[in-house]
């Protein structure tokens, strides 16, 4: 991908961090939801969610055929999600551990409120 700065006032690592920033400062999921479908076309957008949707797959060790079998995402695609995962900068582990917790909590919660 093309990396350049339009305005030499904001060079590119202080564009990333502001969109990190834009992306911290939303409270919830509908919010998030509604930011990306602004920020990303309808493509980069599906590229998103088939990433993410394999991360679990990997996670488990579930092959990478059974995955694809499973998801329709493609064998490139897993491959690069698994080697993020392994050799990345720890985001999807970051964003599995988080995500799992909060599904955790969400069950928990749903299981004093039926007792």
């Amino acid at each position: 991908m093309k990396r350049r700065s339009l305005d030499p006032e904001l060079p590119a690592e202080s564009a990333e961090l502001s969109l990190s920033e834009a992306l911290l400062s939303l409270k919830n999921t509908e919010e998030m939801s509604a930011f990306l479908r602004d920020l990303c076309t309808p493509a980069e957008l599906e590229v998103l969610v088939d990433r993410w949707r394999v991360v679990p797959y990997l996670l488990d060790e579930v092959p990478y055929r059974e995955i694809h079998e499973r998801t329709a995402v493609s064998i490139t695609t897993i491959g690069r999600v698994a080697r993020f995962l392994n050799q990345g900068n720890g985001g999807y582990l970051a964003a599995a551990a988080r995500a799992s917790r909060r599904r955790a909590a969400k069950k928990g919660a749903a299981g004093k409120g039926k007792a």
